[in-house]
Formats: structure tokens, C-alpha cells, sequence
């Protein structure tokens, strides 16, 4: 990541990086996803523009083995540094319900593993019970 420039929105907050690829530049985004291929810095720095941060808000899976995946939110990403050993923490997802117990959590690498994911089509809603 040394050669990784941060990329911040006018109010200071990361939305990504962009780097290096040959001649041209790619956009990675806080989970550490590329977000764009190989481009000008340009189209690197739109590509995280519009990419934004409002997708951490969303609805997440995290797919576990043997088992159903979880709609999980997350509550924490720190990326990786000299300084720090970077991390992503999410919970299951609890719909704001503060009378509820607190929710699992489950701590992961940066850049976030491929069994963190959106939402799709089928996946459970978090709400539903099955046996």
C-alpha cells in the first residue's frame, strides 16, 4: 500500500484509494475492492466519487461454511497501515432494536474476504426463522 494514494471526499472522510496499474490507475474502495479497472487518475478519482460510502449502509451477507448466510451490518472498518494491522467487524443484523440483546459479531481481514457481500436476490432477510 505504499504506493497507494488516499482519496478523500471535501469533509475529509477516506472513500478509497487509488494506485498504480502499469501506466493508468485503479480505484479501491475502503473495503479494499477495486471499484474501477485499470484508467486515468481522472476516471480513478469519479469512480470513488460516485462509489461513495452511503453502500456500507446497505444490507450485508457474510457467507458462512456449512450454514446459511447471515444479514450482517457493520459496525467497524479500519484499513490496514504501517501503523495498524487493518480489520472489518460487522454484526448481525438487528434493525436498530435496542431492547435486543447485543448482536454476534465477527471480526475479518482487510481487505474484506470474498464471504462479505451485498445483498442478493434469495438471501434471507434476517427477520424470517427457519428450521
Amino acid at each position: 500500500m505504499d504506493d497507494w494514494t488516499p482519496h478523500r471526499r471535501d469533509d475529509g472522510e477516506l472513500l478509497g484509494w487509488i494506485h498504480p496499474a502499469g501506466d493508468d490507475w485503479t480505484a479501491v474502495d475502503v473495503l479494499g475492492r477495486s471499484v474501477s479497472g485499470a484508467v486515468d487518475w481522472l476516471v480513478a478519482e469519479e469512480a470513488l466519487e460516485s462509489h461513495g460510502l452511503a453502500w456500507l449502509a446497505d444490507p450485508w451477507m457474510l457467507e458462512r461454511e456449512a450454514s446459511t448466510p447471515l444479514r450482517v451490518s457493520f459496525v467497524e472498518v479500519t484499513p490496514s497501515s504501517a501503523e495498524v494491522e487493518g480489520r472489518i467487524v460487522v454484526k448481525v443484523e438487528d434493525f436498530g432494536d435496542m431492547q435486543a440483546p447485543p448482536s454476534e459479531r465477527f471480526v475479518l481481514p482487510w481487505p474484506a474476504p470474498t464471504t462479505l457481500r451485498p445483498v442478493r436476490d434469495g438471501d434471507p432477510d434476517g427477520r424470517t426463522l427457519t428450521r
